[in-house]
């Protein structure tokens, strides 16, 4: 075990801790039995969680009811499972290190290459964030008659109020996210009372993997099954989790992070099963109400819509308020993150109340605009394009995380046993084998090629041009 994987990071050398104005401010005290002690570390597997059923999934799972009936829900099933294993590695690099995924990243590569790295996970974040405010926005329409732009605006600034609840103390905004997951998974617990699905069809869409006619093209089972990895797995949440873990006081001796890593993984694969729940009750809904008719669902307002007369009002009411609720969670989690990439890859730190807003801008904008020149219509369809976005991301965050646990040098003791660095690897081929292959479909051989070539002229150059200053620069305090 090294020393370096053992010690908290030290503000006073320029290596300042994840997430700072809550890094190890939940107290674990000591003496308590299991289940107290579970609780205590019980927590950001629920904020990382509601990623995984944010309106993006919404979108994918819609989409992929509607069109294909239970027949993909496999790959939620399957997503999910690679999102527990890649989001116990999250835990166990930040409790192993105590750096967050985004700081290990802009540790270990040259400036240019994190620069990228941030660049790409920016645009993840956009993309994720732009589903959780249409989502929010489509839902306060849908309640209360509010214009999209106007639910927009107000998504952003009742966010940048709920973050500001964190200085009363991190478990308050646990608490305050875990409260909302508890209603999307109440409200879709009643849309599977009231829908009667087949279950005999949900059976066999877990454990029958295949994908439906048509395969590819727009609206392809092939896009709807990568928007779903990508609304599942989501790359911003690899580098909230390894942060947010740091939050606990734990013991860094070798045993307290052993202790710790098995409560992280516990609270991480509860929550995640959580998840999994409201993914697959979208897409069994979706199935049951919508495909079983013929109705292909494009827009959030429409499955409202026909929710009404198929299975009631309180139906349709569950799936707004559930939508609210799922698309606040998520945006208060993505603007975390926001913030953790910034510092991480960047090393600047600003004030959190502008790096807060700096983040709700670039999501805010891109809605705005898109929804003006949409006219609010075809939301389904914008939403799962965002979640595409995502997938096409997401190898740029595993194949950094998986290297870096399975590094005996950096995580010690604590590093990967072989069995999941065989596993982890081949679920991050399989991710990026599929995302080339959407991306040849979508853009061409001759763009495909052109985007393979400046790659690799790119990575040539920081590999064997660029000259990495010899002195790193140390954290900048923006005031």
């Amino acid at each position: 075990m090294t020393a370096q994987s053992l010690e908290a990071p030290d503000s006073s050398s320029g290596s300042l801790p994840s997430l700072p104005e809550v890094y190890r401010s939940v107290t674990i005290p000591t003496g308590l039995s299991r289940l107290k002690k579970f609780l205590a570390f019980a927590g950001p597997g629920y904020l990382v969680s509601v990623g995984y059923m944010d309106p993006g999934n919404w979108a994918t799972d819609l989409a992929g009811g509607s069109k294909f009936g239970y027949a993909l829900l496999w790959v939620i099933l399957a997503s999910n499972l690679m999102a527990m294993l890649l989001q116990t590695l999250c835990a166990r690099l930040g409790l192993a290190t105590g750096r967050d995924l985004a700081q290990s990243c802009r540790d270990y590569y040259k400036k240019p290459a994190a620069i990228a790295l941030w660049l790409l996970c920016e645009i993840a974040i956009i993309a994720c964030d732009l589903a959780e405010v249409i989502g929010s926005a489509v839902a306060l329409q849908l309640l209360f008659g509010i214009p999209l732009i106007a639910g927009v605006l107000i998504t952003g600034l009742d966010v940048l109020a709920i973050l500001a609840l964190t200085k009363f103390g991190f478990r308050k905004l646990e608490a305050i996210v875990i409260t909302l997951v508890a209603t999307v998974a109440g409200c879709f617990a009643l849309e599977m009372f009231l829908a009667r699905p087949d279950w005999g069809g949900v059976v066999r869409g877990l454990v029958t993997p295949g994908f439906p006619a048509p395969f590819s093209g727009e609206g392809g089972s092939l896009l709807i099954a990568l928007g779903i990895l990508g609304a599942t797995v989501m790359p911003h949440n690899l580098y909230l989790h390894s942060s947010v873990v740091q939050t606990r006081a734990s013991d860094r001796s070798p045993g307290g992070i052993h202790q710790a890593i098995r409560y992280n993984t516990l609270d991480t694969v509860i929550a995640l099963g959580a998840a999994f729940f409201v993914n697959a009750a979208i897409l069994v809904l979706a199935a049951a109400a919508f495909h079983a008719t013929g109705t292909v669902v494009d827009e959030l307002q429409e499955a409202h819509r026909l929710l009404n007369p198929l299975l009631g009002g309180a139906a349709a009411t569950a799936f707004a308020v559930a939508l609210l609720a799922s698309g606040q969670s998520s945006t208060i989690t993505g603007t975390l993150a926001g913030q953790i990439v910034m510092e991480g890859f960047l090393r600047i730190r600003i004030a959190p109340w502008l790096r807060r807003l700096i983040t709700r801008g670039l999501a805010i904008i891109p809605a705005i605009v898109l929804i003006s020149v949409s006219g609010g219509r075809n939301t389904v369809g914008l939403l799962v394009l965002s979640q595409v976005v995502l997938s096409m991301q997401l190898s740029f965050a595993i194949f950094p995380l998986l290297m870096f646990t399975s590094d005996r040098k950096r995580m010690g003791e604590f590093v990967n046993p072989l069995w999941i660095q065989v596993v982890g690897y081949a679920v991050c081929t399989v991710i990026a084998a599929l995302n080339l292959k959407l991306l040849w479909d979508t853009i061409g051989p001759v763009w495909f090629s052109v985007m393979v070539a400046v790659t690799l002229l790119f990575a040539a150059y920081v590999m064997f041009v660029y000259k990495e200053k010899p002195a790193p620069p140390r954290a900048v305090e923006a005031r």
